[in-house]
């Protein structure tokens, strides 16, 4: 099982939306868990029929992908506190069972991303899914590159673009946010000598994970830029949040007694 937490609806086509299309062809059940209900987008000026746009954006992204589960925790966007969360997140995860769980991270600017994060390594940590303490976690870019200075998974997910396209584009109230996304995967492509379009992981244990975010983002470094709608500031996604990237990685070295300078294709 491939277990999937976005913190928004759309997170999840814009961090994995071509390693869950491989993870699919090769026969392995996915379930999407969405955190919040993106109801500040501000897209629609009624946050309660926002909300409801983009769960039925997710619904039709979910049908597209041909996912085995869809999971609309749809907590209120800016109005939710991380206990709740974690006891919704613990629930599914004993149920699920995952093998591997796609996760956001703290390299990342978005408030809500990183609280996210903090949730889901409070569940992890907690007694009741202590059998999934051999498991792995994926964090995936919504934005914000890992670069290869963190990143040691790389999926080509060429042969999909088409379809992660249509994915992407059926979150049309996000199309302004998703914009820089193709562009990222071009960029990840390039950066692993891959024809194409490629997405980048950053991979590691759950207990790794649990100890690089179970602390208050409140403390974590606002160190990050992530692409933006113009693409001549790209570089600048690349090189914000350099010095951080590098601690992140000499915590992930120490932990692993691994280097992890080339990424591990998927």
């Amino acid at each position: 099982m491939i277990f999937v937490v976005a913190p928004h609806p759309d997170d999840e086509a814009i961090g994995c939306v071509g390693t869950l299309l491989l993870h699919l062809a090769a026969r392995d059940s996915v379930c999407v868990a969405i955190a919040t209900d993106g109801r500040r987008s501000q897209v629609i000026a009624d946050p309660v029929e926002m909300s409801a746009q983009r769960r039925r954006e997710a619904t039709e992204a979910a049908r597209l992908m041909q996912i085995d589960r869809l999971e609309w925790i749809g907590l209120p966007e800016g109005q939710w506190n991380v206990s709740s969360l974690q006891e919704a997140l613990i629930g599914l995860l004993a149920q699920a069972d995952p093998d591997i769980i796609y996760a956001p991270s703290r390299i990342d600017f978005h408030p809500e991303h990183w609280k996210v994060a903090h949730a889901l390594a409070l569940a992890l940590g907690d007694p009741r899914t202590l059998r999934l303490r051999d498991r792995r976690v994926r964090a995936y870019q919504v934005q914000v590159p890992l670069t290869p200075f963190v990143s040691n998974v790389v999926a080509d997910i060429s042969a999909f673009v088409p379809l992660c396209e249509r994915v992407l584009r059926a979150y049309a109230s996000q199309s302004g946010t998703i914009a820089g996304t193709c562009r990222q995967r071009r960029y990840s492509a390039r950066l692993h000598r891959i024809t194409g379009q490629a997405e980048e992981f950053w991979e590691m244990s759950v207990d790794r994970y649990v100890a690089l975010h179970r602390s208050s983002p409140a403390d974590w470094p606002r160190a990050f830029r992530g692409v933006r709608g113009f693409p001549l500031t790209d570089p600048l996604a690349y090189l914000v949040g350099l010095r951080e990237r590098q601690k992140l990685k000499a915590l992930q070295c120490a932990a692993t007694n691994h280097a992890g300078s080339v990424a591990a294709r998927l």
